[in-house]
């Protein structure tokens, strides 16, 4: 059987934000936004490479390639047929570097740099969180699926861009929503369920036994 996709993590952090909502008394309004946080909470282990939500953050690596190519090829065509001497030289030899570049253009780099671009508008805006955030994009670019995204260092680290992200926004349960979203989907992935084939490395990087 599959594992859970990312719907049912969604469904299970955003009923995470209803409890949490319940449990405090907020207003509908504060309801429906922990809700929501909770949803995006529960999505936020599949973060790192491969992960279901690192492939939806970013722009195809594919597309993003295939543009690349293109715009080489076009300006090696452009410079061999309207320049001359070292002009159409340095055009072409432009082209064709557009060419090599667009081989190393991957699914982990497009997540790098989507990381880069949240880190830059977190210093921009003055927002830790945001900055934290932008951090633990980028390093779940660099790590393995179901690996430390989904062990208890990554929720700590979550933890921590949670706690900064209520003090911003100043909601109540704020932060308890987003540890119950990020902990229901690492413990929905865990191995002693049916329809998980993989378990998950707690204790990375201590331990790389699977539960």
């Amino acid at each position: 059987m599959k594992n859970l996709n990312g719907t049912a993590h969604m469904v299970l952090g955003a009923v995470a934000g209803f409890a949490c909502a319940d449990s405090l008394q907020s207003t509908p309004a504060e309801t429906m936004l922990l809700v929501g946080i909770g949803a995006a909470a529960g999505l936020m282990p599949d973060i790192d490479i491969d992960g279901k939500l690192s492939n939806k953050i970013t722009f195809s690596h594919k597309l993003i390639r295939t543009i690349a190519q293109l715009l080489g090829f076009a300006m090696i065509l452009y410079s061999s047929f309207n320049y001359a001497g070292n002009s159409r030289t340095i055009g072409i030899g432009a082209g064709i570097g557009i060419l090599l570049l667009s081989a190393f253009i991957t699914q982990r780099l497009m997540l790098t740099l989507t990381g880069i671009g949240v880190l830059l508008g977190g210093i921009s805006l003055e927002e830790n969180w945001v900055l934290l955030l932008g951090i633990f994009i980028i390093l779940g670019s660099f790590v393995p699926h179901r690996s430390y995204t989904h062990s208890i260092i990554g929720l700590i680290f979550f933890g921590v861009i949670s706690y900064k992200f209520e003090a911003s926004v100043n909601i109540d349960g704020v932060f308890i929503t987003c540890i119950a979203g990020y902990a229901s989907h690492m413990a929905a992935d865990m191995k002693i369920l049916p329809f998980n084939k993989r378990g998950v490395k707690f204790f990375l990087p201590f331990s790389k036994k699977e539960f």
